[in-house]
């Protein structure tokens, strides 16, 4: 009886997985990625260099970085949908090819015309390979072990922006700027054939038809996308709204990006689907990673950019004090994809906001003495909050879901990762030219000679140049000019302490938000 009600009782469906080793897919699909999000940065400090050689201003020359970062924008929402359409593994190598041809192409550009045009067709590549890479890993990985799947993927997006610039400068300096793009294709060559042969579709994906096209809610994702990011990289550099571009652009942005919120929560088959916001775990892991990727951005901008312009560092020399928060952050992320499947993911993240919060007030507590090593280890501490931000958040956005979401929700919560980058990188460039007028405002108050002072100091100045040869006419203007650069140097570090000091309180807001998330362990799969 009992044998019989044993053969009767159905057998519960077998969970897919694929017939490679599962950490050989991890490695293969991270390595285009790596470089994608590479190349996100790689380009900024060869700027001068490209401007240069293809006889483009410096303004032109930066839509080199602003074309790549608006079709990026663009393809990033609907790569789920895309998926869908071609199949995942399809559609991966499209885009590798793609990114890897169009590497080419733009290292034999003759104009910036057509190397523009060819990072246009780059960020399209470009785009579609983290979303699809963290859909193919939380498909080929259980639960309990997918957190050290995107411990992987994790140290390819948090470290590669930053190795980026030196990276950059390096090439630039000792061979062409046209080699920044060359690094690509080997890569992408070898990317594309270890995936052809490891890396397959799960069942669900095979032969599923994806619906009518929705034209209308692509034509407003990519308009609205397009002209928010075109917005955020022009914006400081055209002194925002004072300018009728950036006026035009914001307002094609907001009715573009309003217009396609609404026609896509109404759609019976949307390119994006929002409907997952309406999961709270979700929701908030959205914001999270939005906030995660305005921090990993701006401080991966800050740090050289403080240490070249008041402490005269080299391009490289500065890029150096982030590597150590890179190695950092190689080290914690295998201990985070371990403890993920052990520790409530909510207390992970708060912790990782809490110690990047932390972090970034010791930043706006330096003072101009600080030395090389004193930048080197206060990035290692920022970088290890981080740490253990990126995979807890990732792990949390699919717990709940169901399995044929997996392309959706990447796509989404690599958008707010990178938008939050633009975001981050507009505010902090903004933030600080506009405190660096205030503080230079209200220091320059105090330079009178009502000021005791400020008369000590300048005719301590003007004594020192007259006993080193200077005659009494020209040093005093002289010792005017010194004091002046000291006054201007002092204002844009208050600048940067008060930019940090911000980034500081926008990451502690999200420390007590993260309990609004449902409780959750990685082994708790749900429907997923």
């Amino acid at each position: 009886m009992s044998a019989t009600a044993t053969l009767a009782r159905p057998q519960a469906p077998a969970v897919w997985r694929p017939r490679a080793n599962p950490w050989a897919i991890a490695l293969v699909v991270t390595m285009a990625t790596f470089m994608e999000v590479l190349d996100t940065s790689i380009a900024n400090v060869s700027l001068p260099h490209i401007a240069g050689n293809l006889s483009a201003g410096t303004d032109e020359s930066t839509w080199v970085l602003t074309s790549y970062l608006v079709s990026n924008a663009i393809i990033l929402p609907i790569s789920g949908w895309l998926s869908t359409i071609m199949g995942r593994k399809r559609f991966y190598m499209t885009c590798v090819a793609l990114f890897t041809v169009s590497s080419f192409l733009c290292g034999l550009a003759p104009n910036l015309g057509m190397l523009i045009f060819f990072r246009v067709l780059q960020g399209l590549g470009g785009g579609g390979l983290a979303p699809s890479e963290q859909a193919i890993l939380a498909d080929t990985f259980e639960p309990a072990k997918r957190g050290i799947a995107f411990a992987i993927y994790g140290i390819a997006v948090v470290t590669a922006p930053a190795i980026g610039p030196t990276l950059g400068g390096f090439i630039t300096d000792n061979y062409s700027w046209r080699w920044i793009f060359f690094i690509n294709i080997p890569v992408g060559i070898i990317s594309l054939l270890l995936t052809n042969r490891l890396v397959e579709d799960p069942p669900y994906l095979r032969g599923r038809k994806a619906g009518r096209i929705d034209y209308i809610g692509l034509i407003l994702i990519a308009v609205g996308l397009g002209a928010l990011q075109i917005v955020l990289d022009k914006g400081q550099r055209d002194d925002w709204f004072e300018s009728t571009f950036i006026m035009t652009y914001s307002v094609v942005a907001g009715v573009g990006l309003v217009a396609a919120l609404i026609w896509e929560w109404r759609s019976e088959h949307p390119i994006i689907e929002l409907r997952l916001l309406k999961s709270r775990s979700f929701f908030i892991s959205t914001c999270a990673m939005f906030m995660l990727g305005i921090v990993l951005f701006a401080t991966t901008l800050l740090l050289p950019q403080m240490m070249q312009e008041l402490f005269g560092y080299t391009a490289q020399e500065a890029g150096m004090a982030l590597s150590p928060g890179g190695i950092a952050v190689i080290l914690l992320l295998p201990a985070v994809g371990i403890l993920i499947s052990k520790i409530d993911a909510r207390y992970m993240i708060a912790f990782g906001f809490l110690v990047t919060s932390v972090s970034l007030f010791h930043f706006s507590h330096l003072t101009l003495d600080m030395s090389f090593g004193d930048a080197m280890w206060a990035r290692v501490f920022q970088a290890s909050g981080v740490a253990f931000l990126f995979i807890p958040i990732q792990t949390v956005a699919y717990i709940g879901m169901a399995r044929e979401k997996s392309n959706a929700i990447s796509g989404i919560t690599n958008l707010a990762r990178n938008i939050g980058g633009s975001v981050g990188i507009s505010f902090v460039t903004t933030f600080l030219a506009r405190r660096a007028q205030y503080h230079q405002s209200f220091l320059s108050e105090h330079m009178g000679n009502a000021n005791p002072a400020f008369r000590g100091a300048l005719t301590g100045a003007t004594n020192n140049l007259i006993h080193h040869g200077a005659p009494a006419a020209a040093a005093s203007q002289q010792a005017y000019g010194m004091l002046y650069n000291t006054l201007a140097r002092q204002s844009t570090f208050l600048a940067y302490m008060d930019t940090y000091w911000i980034l500081a309180v926008g990451a502690a807001i999200l420390v007590p938000c993260v309990f609004l998330m449902k409780k959750a362990r990685a082994t708790q799969a749900a429907a997923h």
